[in-house]
C-alpha cells in the first residue's frame, strides 16, 4: 500500500511533495498513485523503440513536471537526463539505458 513512509523509503522527496500538495498527505498520495499510471510512460518507451525523438521528448517533459511537482526523485532524476539529451537530439549511447533505469524506477514505486 502506497504510504508517506513506503515513499520516503523509496526516495521520494515527500516533505516537498506534500509543501506542493498544501501538506495534504491523502491529496499527495491520491497525485502520485495517479502518476504512476501516467500514459506518457508508456508513449516514452513506444517512441524509443521508435526512434522518434520528438515524441519521446514530449513524454518525457510531461513526466518530468508531474514526478518532479510530486518529489518521486528515483524517476525524476532519469527523466531530467533523458529530456536534456532528447532537448538536444543527441545520439546518446545511454539513452535506453536511461528508459530502463525510469521503468524500473515506476515499476518499484508501483510495488509500493
Amino acid at each position: 500500500m502506497l504510504t508517506i513512509d513506503s515513499l520516503r523509503a523509496y526516495g521520494a522527496n515527500v516533505n516537498e511533495g506534500l509543501t506542493r500538495c498544501m501538506n495534504n498527505e491523502s491529496f499527495y498520495l491520491m497525485l502520485v498513485g495517479k502518476s504512476l499510471e501516467d500514459r506518457n510512460f508508456e508513449k516514452l518507451r513506444e517512441a524509443m523503440a521508435a526512434g522518434n525523438t520528438t515524441a519521446a521528448f514530449d513524454a518525457a517533459h510531461a513526466l518530468k513536471g508531474s514526478t518532479g511537482n510530486l518529489a518521486l526523485t528515483p524517476i525524476y532524476e532519469p527523466i531530467c537526463q533523458l529530456t536534456e539529451l532528447l532537448r538536444g537530439k543527441s545520439e546518446a549511447v545511454n539513452a535506453d539505458a536511461l528508459v530502463d533505469r525510469i521503468m524500473e524506477q515506476l515499476e518499484k514505486a508501483k510495488q509500493l
